[in-house]
């Protein structure tokens, strides 16, 4: 069974920092690129982030660009997102999703995606 879970979520202070990670089961994410999506309830999701499996080459939202990473390990099957000076507004529930097997490049686009995690839900508060 292919399945995407993230972890990392939780409550953080506002100007902190957390990691999420993104972990792939029953397939390797060597060959897929990666992205993350971010949602409010009420709101569309807004992909943030996204990291293409040959070169490498990342891509970042306007909102989160300076303060947000995203890497991978593909000895750990896995893609990170740093997310550092957190605001109140990055509370959402955060999904990665894994797309373009085999491609130069990455998107956000909601409908390219093939897999998706279930998220999980960053609070930004103090």
């Amino acid at each position: 069974q292919l399945q995407l879970v993230e972890s990392g979520g939780g409550l953080v202070e506002p100007g902190g920092s957390r990691r999420l990670s993104c972990a792939a089961f029953g397939f390797s994410l060597d060959y897929y690129a990666i992205a993350w999506f971010r949602q409010v309830p009420g709101k569309e999701r807004e992909g943030i982030s996204c990291i293409s499996s040959n070169t490498g080459s990342t891509y970042y939202a306007d909102s989160v660009k300076g303060r947000f990473t995203i890497s991978r390990d593909n000895a750990k099957n896995t893609v990170y997102l740093q997310m550092n000076s957190l605001k109140p507004e990055d509370t959402a529930v955060y999904y990665c999703s894994a797309h373009n097997p085999y491609g130069s490049s990455c998107s956000t686009r909601f409908d390219a995606m093939d897999y998706w995690g279930t998220g999980t839900l960053v609070t930004v508060s103090s």
